[in-house]
């Protein structure tokens, strides 16, 4: 039953990931007028993938001000990492923490073999060694079935998409709605002009938050899994959710912590209804639901 729903969760994403390839190209298309388009934003993809493979962990630290901590710097969160580590069979990464009330967690790397965990020193105030333990095995998860890497690409294309739309925006106040590939001036290249500024960024950043989704509930199965420890990790995340709403991470403004929101085990952006209608996390009360259903299976699933 787990590896079917698994591999149902796997082929969601695959298909999302094509769905977000193509609203690029298709902006591409509508952007040019023809097949060039099409063709120079597949490279303009291809790029950024490269891009995202080899750098994406370095912005993010760079980024969230995450420092590297070693066994003497920081022996218990070490000790629970080494835990975790042998119980999901995959090499050690890399420790860093970040200087924050706000308690979070969060994993990056292109590879298992490449990999990072960052924690708050927020979150090892308010969490016990078993609850943080079930989060370390949560982004262990992360990384044991690279979402880390999924999610970066993903993230890149749509900072691409919402790039190329603000382009657009642009160029129909200033540019007069001209000049642009084979439409020009015509009503289709003003409607292409418009779905490239309105409806392209708006579907990118649904089609982002329904992968990142995706992946976060497969982490939270996968950490469940790993650590032993599903109730535990249910109640990491019921504090998590309350200490991320009283305490935001002050270090970092909003709009720098946006492109790399969706790595956090819980949400670190302020919340209101358009954020969470593109929320890149699922509800905490529907993860702690199925927390529990792992812990306490109803008779008739094993049938």
């Amino acid at each position: 039953m787990q590896s079917s729903k698994h591999l149902m969760n796997t082929v969601k994403t695959i298909v999302l990931m094509a769905v977000m390839t193509s609203l690029l190209l298709l902006t591409g298309l509508l952007w040019t007028g023809d097949i060039s388009g099409v063709i120079l934003f597949l490279f303009i993809a291809l790029a950024l993938n490269f891009f995202t493979f080899w750098s994406s962990d370095k912005l993010v630290l760079k980024m969230s001000g995450a420092k590297l901590v070693t066994i003497d710097d920081a022996p218990d969160l070490h000790a629970i990492v080494d835990e975790q580590v042998s119980l999901a069979g995959i090499p050690k990464p890399k420790v860093f923490i970040m200087e924050t009330d706000s308690p979070n967690a969060f994993a990056t790397g292109r590879s298992k073999k490449h990999a990072t965990i960052a924690v708050t020193t927020g979150i090892q105030r308010i969490l016990d060694e078993e609850e943080l333990g079930a989060v370390i095995a949560h982004e262990l998860g992360h990384v044991g079935n690279r979402d880390t890497l999924i999610m970066t690409m993903v993230a890149a294309i749509a900072t691409a998409i919402g790039l190329i739309a603000m382009i657009a925006r642009f160029s129909m106040f200033f540019g007069g709605m001209g000049g642009r590939g084979r439409g020009g001036g015509s009503a289709a290249g003003i409607i292409g002009l418009l779905v490239i500024a309105i409806v392209m960024p708006l579907a990118a950043l649904l089609v982002r938050a329904a992968i990142s989704r995706a992946r976060e509930f497969q982490a939270d199965k996968t950490g469940a899994a790993t650590s032993g420890r599903p109730l535990a990790l249910a109640r990491a995340l019921q504090k998590l959710e309350h200490g991320s709403e009283t305490q935001r991470i002050d270090n970092i403004s909003q709009e720098r912590l946006e492109p790399v929101s969706h790595l956090f085990i819980v949400n670190p952006l302020k919340g209101s209804t358009i954020s969470r209608l593109f929320s890149t996390h699922p509800p905490v009360a529907e993860r702690v639901r199925r927390l529990e259903a792992i812990a306490n299976p109803p008779l008739w699933s094993d049938r």
